[in-house]
């Protein structure tokens, strides 16, 4: 037998070389994305140093930019237009240090993350990004569907801010879930009425979206899951369990406006998952009713003063406007106050 048939490729050294080609690539890819980053920055930093030397600043920036972009567009195509050399501005007057700049984001990112003036909201989205692995259009959507906003209906900007810089861990469910869920990615039409289980079955097929709505640390732990309590079954919806806060969560679905019914019966299996499932070193189980519409005076009244448990959220099966879901957020922070 020759040397050449006697050695064999194992399975561990070929996934080694399939690694390394891959990351390789990747790797590539990203360096190429970075550069394209830098490239805006310094075209940013150039433009703002050459408008300085006007004396009517604004007026004579607009018109540096406009004439510079006459002449490099037709020679360098649109990416060189009057907008793309706004936004470079821009870019560099938001980051002014090039050594701020993170390696592992396209200028896609950039130019979203850009385009908010407030910088402790900057700020979040840029270290949730991180944080998450999100993707451009993964920042897009979190940003489009309010995230920032949604969380300081029961959080202060500090400590919002402080979880996302990892200063702090969260200690009340209040701090990640929020209220309302966001559920454009199911793709179901508005109408009305829906079965429960084919809802369900939506949230399942897109668990992962699921997953980036619900927040950090969730991960996926069982879809009707079976409780026996003397010789009735029940079903919970979903449970999910969250390493941040270190207790399961419990999901009930209700497409129809809540009931104080819905309440205890998710006060129940919060109970039983306490009671039964709960490690002696975890935290008490928390119960989310996700629901179609809501009645904060039931559930104020339904629950106890004390209540720490039990969490309602309305979820919107579209995407609303900026205006129409920050008006939505006002309501509940007034509801809250």
């Amino acid at each position: 037998m020759s040397i050449e048939h006697a050695v064999e490729i194992s399975a561990d050294f070929y996934n080694d070389i399939k690694t390394i080609i891959s990351e390789s690539k990747i790797a590539v890819v990203r360096s190429v994305d970075f550069q394209r980053v830098l490239m805006y920055w310094r075209l940013g930093e150039r433009i703002f140093v050459e408008e300085q030397r006007g004396e009517e600043r604004a007026e004579y920036g607009t018109y540096l930019i406009k004439n510079l972009a006459k002449t490099i567009e037709p020679e360098f195509g649109s990416g060189f237009g009057i907008r793309q050399l706004e936004r470079a501005r821009q870019f560099y007057r938001a980051y002014p240090k090039a050594s701020a700049l993170r390696t592992q984001f396209n200028w896609l990112q950039y130019k979203l993350l850009i385009a908010i003036d407030d910088a402790h909201k900057r700020e979040y989205y840029e270290l949730e990004a991180v944080n998450n692995g999100w993707t451009g259009r993964e920042l897009e959507r979190q940003i489009n569907a309010a995230l920032y906003e949604r969380l300081l209906v029961s959080n202060d900007k500090e400590a919002v801010l402080a979880v996302a810089r990892k200063e702090r861990i969260p200690e009340h469910p209040t701090e990640i879930i929020k209220d309302p869920m966001i559920l454009e990615f199911l793709g179901l039409k508005r109408q009305a009425a829906y079965y429960e289980k084919d809802f369900e079955s939506a949230l399942i097929t897109h668990l992962q979206e699921f997953l980036l709505e619900m927040g950090n640390g969730f991960s996926f732990v069982a879809r009707q899951k079976r409780l026996l309590i003397e010789d009735d079954e029940f079903f919970v919806d979903l449970v999910f369990y969250n390493r941040l806060l270190r207790c399961f969560v419990v999901i009930e679905i209700k497409t129809h406006k809540i009931t104080h019914e819905d309440l205890g019966q998710l006060q129940m299996y919060v109970n039983y998952f306490d009671r039964k499932e709960k490690l002696p070193e975890e935290n008490p189980t928390v119960g989310i009713l996700l629901c179609a519409a809501k009645n904060d005076t039931l559930v104020k009244f339904s629950l106890p003063e004390d209540n720490t448990s039990i969490l309602t959220s309305k979820y919107l099966l579209y995407l609303p406007s900026e205006k129409a879901l920050l008006e939505e957020i006002e309501d509940v922070i007034k509801i809250r106050v």
